[in-house]
């Protein structure tokens, strides 16, 4: 199958592979992938670069035999659509999820996904500001969904009724169940455990199109207070402070100084010694606790819900395989900004392996990107 109507299909594509756990990264030649039935082939033209990325590679994290191709964000141009994709066409911007290896991961010309992988590219972002978004997105809609109980309305199609007023309703809900099956969580605070991360930006702006009357408190670096606020946060806490001090302010600036009803933690926040920001609950709350998988194991307190996260568990929810369609719905209607500030730390996919240092070095408040 050519890529481009009457004319042959590139004679290969070249991948970024490592090939050992923690490295080197290695160009090498392959075959042009062939799109099962309801896949699409991209030809990236940005990538985005993730913790999982390098964790991958110096941890092995995920990873099951070596060489391996990582990437997980990317944004390009379809190439091919197999012969049951519907909505999606050759020559379409698009941004995606990518794969944790082979021919799904970003780190190469061509990635070939799902459809329902990738959306179209919202006209006013550049290829470099979608590559940034997807895994962040989909890993608040599973936090959300998955992890609280609590539907999203933008992905309901079309909507059958509206969202009762979770003021009126009765018990929390286990979390993980259908929302179609149960009522949402009573819910009036959370607290999310890294506001100035990419998934906590995506987060607070989901919750606040879902909840506006909702009170979120986020933890971060006061340098990204104006940024975290502006995506919909109520209040800042200085993640900076001792995990005891933390609590404290989180139930001062809670509704009656009370505590929160549940968190959503991105970066393992409260784990490994700082569990006492749990106690930034509010007592006889439902004390729902949304972990997104980091590596950190996690350990809740008793009578605290708690379950563990991840970005394709989105696809798993009512109305989840639109997840990425209804994304651009979201930024069009202006309810949904990018979450993050974009740096571009190179061209062509030599420049990954430094960039992926860069970003296990640290970086804070900023999505590493790199051209292609």
């Amino acid at each position: 199958m050519s890529p481009n109507a009457g004319s042959a299909a590139p004679k290969g594509i070249q991948q970024y592979i490592a090939a050992r756990k923690g490295g080197p990264f290695q160009l090498t030649n392959a075959p042009y992938p062939e799109p099962g039935p309801n896949e699409i082939c991209i030809r990236n033209r940005a990538v985005g670069l993730n913790p999982l990325d390098w964790k991958n590679l110096h941890l092995g994290m995920m990873v099951d035999t070596w060489p391996e191709i990582f990437g997980i964000d990317t944004a390009g141009v379809v190439e091919v659509a197999g012969k049951n994709v519907q909505g999606i066409k050759a020559g379409d911007a698009v941004m995606s999820l990518a794969g944790h290896g082979g021919r799904a991961g970003a780190f190469q010309d061509v990635t070939t996904v799902p459809a329902n992988y990738a959306c179209r590219k919202p006209a006013a972002w550049t290829f470099e500001q979608a590559a940034s978004v997807p895994i962040c997105y989909l890993t608040a809609v599973a936090s959300i969904i998955k992890g609280l109980g609590l539907p999203l309305p933008h992905l309901k199609e079309p909507p059958k009724e509206k969202i009762p007023n979770l003021d009126d309703l009765a018990s929390p809900i286990t979390p993980g169940a259908s929302q179609t099956q149960v009522k949402p969580p009573l819910l009036n605070s959370v607290l999310i455990i890294g506001g100035s991360s990419g998934v906590g930006g995506c987060a607070i702006q989901l919750l606040r199109d879902a909840l506006p009357h909702l009170v979120i408190i986020t933890t971060n670096s006061p340098a990204h207070d104006k940024k975290v606020t502006s995506l919909g946060a109520t209040t800042c806490v200085d993640r900076n402070m001792k995990p005891d001090q933390i609590a404290k302010a989180v139930r001062d600036a809670s509704p009656n100084g009370k505590g929160v009803d549940a968190m959503i933690d991105t970066v393992a926040g409260a784990m490994e010694g700082n569990k006492e920001i749990f106690g930034a609950f509010r007592e006889g709350g439902p004390k729902l606790y949304s972990h997104v998988m980091t590596g950190a194991k996690m350990e809740a307190p008793d009578g605290v819900k708690a379950a563990t996260v991840f970005g394709r568990m989105a696809f798993q929810t009512d109305g989840g395989g639109a997840a990425m369609t209804r994304l651009v719905d979201l930024v069009e209607s202006g309810r949904f900004k990018l979450p993050l500030d974009i740096e571009v730390v190179g061209k062509g996919l030599g420049a990954i392996g430094g960039g992926l240092e860069k970003l296990r070095g640290g970086v804070s408040g900023t999505k590493l990107v790199v051209s292609l």
